[in-house]
């Protein structure tokens, strides 16, 4: 077997590749660690727990409505610790940049960084930098790592029979956004990355009600996200296809692109299973942030297995995991 990009794409073709890369005896250092396959590890100090996750990030293209490479190298690992429950302190920067990539777009890319990390309150204490012969790379390739600090780690893997699903947001805005960037449609304004570190509207959340699990939508978008989260959990989950928040210039470029909106990768949005009981508070938090003006109550978790959708005309049919993102290098 030959790696190709399907390996690279979030769904479950992706899967084949970790078992293999995460056979390690060595991987949990006495807390959650690798075998979770969560969105980060948690390694609890001196009564404190440590929350630590790493990422790399390629983008086509670098720079694209609402964002660019820079400001997903944070969001994504701010956003990984946010949905384990860790305020984000601290990140590194590795930066692969190949031979002849302008310095005026690399200034731009530094700039969304910190403008980025402004709005969650951490800092780039660390990196570093190499530089590859033209033709070696696309452009730039970035890592980040990060750690933050969680008083109660949240895991993608508790949901409870009982449960609310809430989506913080429209899905499907990213991946949609690149799509029609690549394709040469000119969409102007209507689709836009989402973009955006999540810390603030997670802390928001947290503070209203108890929340059981948490992920978010990246590679594979939301039909990847909650399949896992239903599978880790052992539960079923029923989506209530009205009820999901999804733009109609979204949808339109969907449908002339032929592609799920429900598949592609967000960088903005979470999904949450919470105390019913506490849905609605959480829902009025999450609102009252920027970046969650559109969060909606999607679905209930039930016992059983599987992710079935409620569809507007009265029907039922299950929400499958893509087999690969159909749009990579998103992320």
């Amino acid at each position: 077997m030959k790696v190709n990009l399907m390996h690279g794409a979030g769904g479950e073709v992706m899967g084949e590749l970790l078992r293999i890369i995460t056979r390690l005896e060595h991987n949990n250092a006495g807390g959650i660690g690798l075998e979770a396959l969560d969105d980060g590890a948690t390694i609890p100090i001196a009564g404190v727990n440590i929350v630590f996750t790493t990422d790399s990030h390629v983008v086509r293209p670098i720079f694209f409505p609402g964002g660019d490479i820079g400001r997903i190298s944070v969001c994504g690992t701010v956003n990984d610790l946010a949905m384990m429950g860790g305020r984000p302190i601290a990140l590194s920067c590795g930066m692969i940049i190949e031979e002849g990539f302008l310095v005026e777009d690399l200034e731009r890319i530094v700039s969304s960084m910190d403008i980025a990390l402004g709005e969650c309150g951490a800092s780039l204490v660390t990196g570093d930098t190499k530089v590859l012969e033209h033709g070696a790379l696309d452009g730039i390739v970035i890592n980040t790592a990060g750690i933050g600090v969680a008083e109660k780690v949240i895991r993608d893997s508790a949901l409870r029979p009982g449960d609310t699903i809430i989506v913080s947001g429209t899905l499907g805005d990213h991946g949609i956004a690149i799509m029609a960037e690549r394709s040469g449609f000119s969409l102007g304004q209507q689709i836009v990355s989402d973009v955006a570190p999540l810390w603030g509207l997670v802390e928001k959340a947290l503070a209203a009600g108890e929340i059981h699990a948490m992920k978010d939508p990246t590679r594979g978008g939301f039909a990847n996200a909650i399949n896992e989260m239903a599978e880790k959990s052992g539960v079923s989950i029923r989506i209530r296809e009205d009820d999901l928040p999804i733009r109609k210039s979204v949808k339109s470029a969907s449908e002339m692109l032929g592609i799920d909106p429900l598949q592609v990768a967000n960088e903005g949005k979470v999904i949450m299973g919470v105390r019913p009981e506490d849905a609605e508070d959480i829902l009025s938090a999450i609102r009252s942030h920027t970046y969650g003006r559109d969060a909606a109550i999607v679905g209930t978790v039930t016992k059983g297995a599987n992710v079935i959708m409620e569809t507007g005309i009265g029907g039922e049919r299950f929400i499958e995991p893509p087999v690969g993102d159909p749009v990579p290098r998103v992320c």
